[in-house]
């Protein structure tokens, strides 16, 4: 497979969070999974940037949540992205890879760990804590204490995005694009957009 061409909705969104940058919640986007039983299930993620040359999307996540055995179930998910300053939605679709202890490509393992290093001290923390979602044991907050160069523990799941859809709604302007990718006769990954309506 040759280079892909990446997605011209990257463009639009790197300038949403440029102009919403001050404000801490710009970073954080809704992520849609449907579970074994059919129903679906949406939280509060945070933006962990691109993969290096790539329009596909970062998450860190904990291996112990349901949101991974969504994942495994079905790897389709859709992104929800709001920014308030600009009045623009993002809704991204894509699937979903899992990068977890487990993975056994050296290049992903590498993608896990330089994810890791780039997140705080204290995030990095909470993956030594009890599992989530399951009934807190003690009163007392987890205190866990874990070594800034050590590597990622167990629990710690690097989640990578491949969009292939992506509706873009811009509330000011009243403009709406679809954009979706396909291949080319090179099988490269290509994208297409179309102006629809709000």
């Amino acid at each position: 497979m040759g280079t892909v061409t990446m997605g011209p909705w990257k463009q639009l969104l790197l300038s949403a969070l440029d102009s919403n940058s001050h404000l801490k919640h710009s970073s954080y986007f809704q992520l849609a999974t449907i579970g074994s039983n059919g129903r679906p299930s949406n939280r509060t993620l945070v933006f962990r940037g691109f993969q290096e040359n790539t329009d596909q999307i970062q998450i860190n996540t904990d291996s112990r949540t349901h949101k991974i055995e969504d994942l495994k179930h079905c790897p389709f998910a859709e992104i929800c992205w709001y920014f308030t300053d600009s009045w623009e939605q993002f809704r991204i679709n894509g699937k979903i890879d899992i990068i977890d202890a487990s993975t056994t490509d050296p290049k992903k393992l590498q993608q896990r760990q330089i994810s890791w290093f780039a997140s705080s001290l204290k995030s990095r923390l909470q993956y030594s804590g009890p599992s989530p979602g399951l009934p807190c044991l003690s009163e007392q907050p987890h205190q866990g204490f874990l070594d800034p160069s050590t590597g990622p523990v167990v629990a710690f799941c690097l989640l990578v995005l491949d969009p292939d859809q992506v509706d873009y709604l811009n509330l000011k302007s009243n403009l709406r694009v679809k954009f979706a990718s396909g291949l080319n006769v090179n099988g490269e990954k290509c994208w297409t957009s179309e102006i629809i309506n709000p």
